[in-house]
């Protein structure tokens, strides 16, 4: 895949001259969660929006030679700041899919490196090709990326700062972006590496076009499930979870996955619309999954509800709100005896553990 091959040689470029990509001795991969809100809510308790954090390196940079987002909904930028990593840091950018609470962080992460760092390199963004919906709609990344700074164009601020600082592009921040898009398949496929990283993705059922991603390093693996749930998008089925993401988790490390709690299915109370419960995994199915998988560790996150929270807005919590245990106990009735994190904002899981 020629897009794929020379996204590749830029990061192994740019890593050979800035000395941040190639790691040797004690490698190692750290997993943080940037944003655990679910869906597109009223904010809730300062929780940023849907996103994972990807690094890998070696002890003597703190695992960070490389640093993959996948996802980027609204308070990405922030988090990063507060581990920080700074916007021009990060290599690629991966999206699940085009929902606003995944994506609208993404903005002001490439504004922010387009203002302080506006004559490159250019950053991968990588996310599924044009999906055509069976309602007579596009989903597109791709115009999604290209169009990105339109209302900043539209206001004269990009003009405006680059008139003031020749160096940054004067299309704006789009024009740093190398966007990277493939036809999503039922089988894994490799859409992305660096060195020893590779990342490959695999089809999954939420809306047209969406994808979970697995990241394969020496020292572990790890995928990333994103929204994900069964082609059979309600009952009856033999569990809620993605075959797909499944069958791509196979043999991972860790997995970081979106969960619903089943106290908010249909007839518990919650009015919640029984379309928007059924597209989401619940909690005991993720767990399940993980165990088939084999999995060490399972991350949830996307947590709807969040912890603590009387409402799901518009929809109400039954009882009272939930815990931390909660959440953990759901996923281990599924099963899974591993260690399981559940997700708060900057949750982070190291391999090798220290």
């Amino acid at each position: 895949m020629k897009r794929f091959t020379f996204a590749t040689v830029l990061v192994a470029t740019v890593g050979y001259l800035t000395g941040v990509v190639a790691a040797h001795a004690a490698p190692c991969m750290m997993v943080t969660l940037t944003g655990t809100a679910g869906g597109p809510q009223q904010p809730f308790n300062g929780l940023a929006s849907a996103g994972t954090l990807v690094r890998y390196g070696e002890d003597g940079n703190n695992c960070g030679a490389l640093k993959l987002q996948f996802d980027a909904g609204r308070g990405t930028t922030m988090r990063l700041s507060q581990l920080g990593v700074g916007t021009e840091q990060i290599n690629a950018v991966f999206f699940t899919h085009m929902h606003g609470d995944h994506t609208e962080g993404f903005f002001d992460l490439v504004q922010s490196r387009w203002a302080f760092h506006g004559t490159g390199p250019k950053i991968d963004a990588v996310c599924s090709a044009d999906a055509a919906s069976t309602q007579d709609f596009i989903v597109s990344c791709k115009k999604f990326v290209a169009h990105l700074a339109d209302a900043f164009i539209q206001s004269g601020e990009i003009a405006q700062r680059h008139s003031e600082v020749k160096d940054r592009t004067a299309g704006g921040p789009s024009e740093l972006i190398n966007t990277i898009t493939f036809e999503p398949s039922e089988e894994p496929q490799t859409v992305w590496t660096s060195g020893d990283v590779t990342v490959s993705a695999i089809r999954a059922t939420h809306i047209p076009g969406n994808v979970a991603y697995r990241v394969d390093t020496p020292v572990g693996s790890v995928v990333i499930g994103g929204d994900a749930v069964n082609d059979v998008l309600a009952p009856p089925r033999n569990w809620s979870t993605s075959d797909q993401v499944e069958k791509l988790a196979k043999g991972a490390d860790i997995i970081v996955h979106s969960v619903i709690h089943p106290i908010m299915g249909p007839g518990k109370g919650s009015d919640m619309y029984p379309y928007a419960y059924y597209r989401q995994s619940t909690a005991p199915d993720v767990g399940a999954m993980a165990k088939r998988a084999g999995s060490k560790y399972l991350i949830l996150t996307h947590l709807i509800p969040p912890i603590g929270a009387a409402q799901q807005y518009p929809f109400k919590v039954p009882g009272k709100p939930l815990t931390e245990a909660d959440y953990r106990d759901a996923a281990q009735e599924g099963g899974f005896t591993g260690t399981i994190v559940v997700g708060t904002d900057l949750a982070s899981l190291r391999l090798p553990a220290k």
